[in-house]
């Protein structure tokens, strides 16, 4: 079920909610921070099938699938998902040390993600120039790091506020 209602949520997001770069095909999206946070709830399963499913739903109802760049949203979101081993969220525990384990692990994800993975697969998939995927790649790499880590803390945030800390309920005498 957390699949199929991520998938569907990062693809509205993916499809609507974004801002153009300026660099053709790449956008500052907001189905990023999302994502993350489906990672730590969830784990990477649902998150790498919820962004892969997502992502190649906005391609085919937009311009068409590209498959190289639907992988790597796949392996972002299995990247993310590894943050949830380091990051109790559920205990409602998001304090500074899972403030700066999540903005390191994303920062780190968005960038292997989008400045090595997606570009490689569009020279080996498609044969695309070199210069241009990888400016492609950075571009999508810094402005992804960048907002997962503003939104996706925000999300964060307001998740783990509402979940009970372990020992803060007291019984009543």
């Amino acid at each position: 079920m957390a699949i199929g209602i991520g998938a569907a949520v990062f693809f509205i997001l993916k499809r609507f909610v974004t801002i153009p770069t300026g660099i053709p095909n790449t956008d500052i999206a907001t189905a990023y921070p999302f994502l993350a946070l489906l990672g730590v709830v969830y784990g990477p399963v649902v998150a790498g099938l919820a962004g892969f499913i997502g992502h190649a739903l906005g391609d085919l109802t937009t311009y068409g699938a590209w498959w190289s760049w639907i992988i790597a949203t796949g392996i972002l979101g299995v990247f993310f998902g590894l943050l949830a081993k380091r990051i109790p969220i559920e205990q409602g525990i998001f304090g500074k040390k899972q403030v700066t384990t999540f903005l390191v692990g994303e920062t780190i994800a968005n960038l292997v993600t989008w400045v090595i993975i997606a570009p490689l697969g569009d020279i080996l998939i498609y044969a695309e120039a070199p210069s241009k995927v990888f400016t492609q790649g950075v571009v999508a790499g810094i402005t992804n790091a960048i907002v997962t880590g503003i939104i996706g803390f925000i999300l964060l945030k307001a998740y783990a506020q509402t979940k009970t800390k372990k020992g803060s309920l007291n019984k009543e005498a």
